[in-house]
């Protein structure tokens, strides 16, 4: 991916949408699949490095107008089938293509309470995309109508045109629904049984709400103000929020049922606990989980280092450890916190890499260096304790392994040294171990994952789970699919109380 100037994007558009216009037949299938694919406006990547500001720009109208015309209507309409929460994809499709915004994001509605959100950080390309007819037959899931971004151009549309309405409440029922943790799962769940009627009260451990999407999220993918519209719909809603509360320290899940009135409760808490190597120097100075560097940066605005009141170390040279989307975040936040150097260090190749296409294209526009089968065998120390450095083993594919991919297999002998004060460790978390360590009867797996059923509902009475407290580390999308799922059993189980 080559960086275009949004300018130029914007201009080639006109041109594209000028000829579609003057049309007098209708567009065939063939037609529609030989309009060109529109690029996602952004930052110059030099500009972009010194700030926290959102790369993508977002479509302009006449962009959105030509993607949209690029979707076949098909009847079968597998990307549906691919959306976690089974999005009228065709549906909003088609208004925008028509020219009706608001009909659009009204159709998003129905099912995603979080268009602006999801339409930024969901990986389309492996959900709703991954299955699209067009993608399909120009062979490329990158030439596949692009549905999260026309998603997050009718979502911007209504925020910017101030159209964004309170969901009408019924009357009210006089039960009480506790939600632990205000993550993507949470507030889906606090905003569909709000509407029944249900007084919610949402309880957030952190001193602000949003979970992952605040804390973990840089503000250069997602911006806060996005985040804090939702949960101002909810407070507009009659939603309570405590913030600072720690459920399992603050109060029990106990407390809330037997002593504080609250006739069910869901739990959404996420996975927040990072896991890291167990490989020699880990306990230096200098070296972070992606969760602790990312929420010193994200939420306690360590970037700003003139006002921040819990500053972040300035690294020099910096290793990323990891391949994910969190590895991106970090590596690039390490860019814009003014690192000289910025190493992502990954076992196996680009291909394998569960990143998104975009984020890690963008980190290398941004100037981070890749290593591709390379590895961490120690982290090296000076003579102070400080990291200096990290001895990596370089390494070759396998067969594959149970996640699908090849094993990467270490080359022996191959040891070789990257000098660095910095490393970041982003292989990925697991659940906080608090709530089921002060809940008894709460069943958990093997990785400490709360058990749910379908429906999100646990061993407790009464007591509900979802997103990444069950699933493991997932997508927003996903969390939101859970939420949803399991705020339709509380309120059919609260219906017949």
């Amino acid at each position: 991916m080559t960086y275009i100037p949004a300018e130029k994007l914007a201009a080639d558009a006109e041109n594209v949408l000028n000829d579609l216009n003057a049309r007098t037949e209708p567009l065939t299938p063939k037609d529609r699949m030989a309009i060109p694919m529109q690029e996602m406006p952004s930052q110059d990547p030099m500009v972009r490095r010194s700030n926290m500001e959102e790369v993508a720009i977002g479509y302009t109208p006449a962009q959105a107008r030509i993607e949209a015309e690029r979707c076949l209507q098909c009847k079968t309409a597998p990307c549906v089938k691919g959306c976690p929460v089974s999005i009228n994809i065709p549906g909003f499709i088609k208004a925008i293509a028509e020219g009706d915004n608001k009909k659009a994001v009204d159709v998003i509605k129905e099912s995603s309470l979080l268009p602006a959100v999801c339409g930024r950080v969901c990986p389309q390309e492996a959900q709703c995309q991954a299955p699209c007819t067009v993608g399909k037959a120009l062979k490329s899931v990158d030439q596949a109508v692009s549905i999260g971004r026309l998603e997050r151009f009718v979502a911007d549309w209504e925020r910017e045109q101030g159209l964004v309405e309170k969901p009408t409440v019924k009357p009210a029922t006089g039960k009480k629904v506790g939600i632990i943790g205000t993550g993507p799962a949470g507030l889906t769940v606090a905003a569909d049984v709000r509407r029944e009627g249900h007084d919610v009260v949402l309880f957030e451990a952190f001193h602000k709400p949003g979970g992952v999407m605040v804390y973990g999220i840089p503000e250069f993918r997602l911006p806060k103000a996005i985040v804090q519209k939702e949960i101002d719909t909810l407070l507009a809603m009659g939603c309570e929020l405590r913030t600072n509360f720690v459920i399992g320290r603050t109060r029990k899940i106990t407390d809330l049922l037997e002593q504080d009135g609250f006739d069910a409760l869901f739990i959404g808490t996420g996975a927040g606990l990072p896991r890291f190597m167990n490989i020699e120097g880990e306990n230096l100075v200098g070296v972070y989980s992606a969760n602790e560097y990312l929420t010193r940066s994200n939420l306690m605005r360590a970037y700003d280092k003139e006002r921040a009141q819990t500053p972040i170390f300035e690294s020099e040279k910096v290793a990323v450890l990891g391949g994910g989307n969190v590895a991106m975040d970090a590596a690039r936040t390490a860019v814009r916190l003014g690192a000289k150097e910025v190493h992502l260090i990954y076992r196996r190749t680009e291909a394998e890499m569960p990143a998104r296409v975009e984020e890690i294209a963008h980190a290398k526009e941004e100037g981070v260096i890749f290593h591709f089968l390379e590895n961490p065998k120690r982290i090296l120390s000076d003579e102070k304790g400080w990291v200096s450095g990290v001895e990596c083993l370089r390494y070759e594919l396998g067969e594959p392994d149970d996640s699908g991919r090849r094993r990467p297999i270490a080359i022996e002998g191959s040891e070789f040294e990257i000098d660095l004060d910095t490393v970041i460790v982003a292989i990925g978390n697991d659940s906080n171990p608090l709530i089921r360590q002060t809940t008894p009867g709460l069943d958990t797996n093997k990785w400490g994952n709360i058990v749910a059923d379908e429906n999100g509902k646990t061993s407790l009475s009464r007591v509900f789970a979802g997103g990444d407290i069950v699933l493991g580390a997932a997508t927003v999308i996903l969390a939101m699919g859970e939420g949803r799922k399991a705020a339709k059993a509380m309120n059919e189980m609260l219906a017949k109380d």
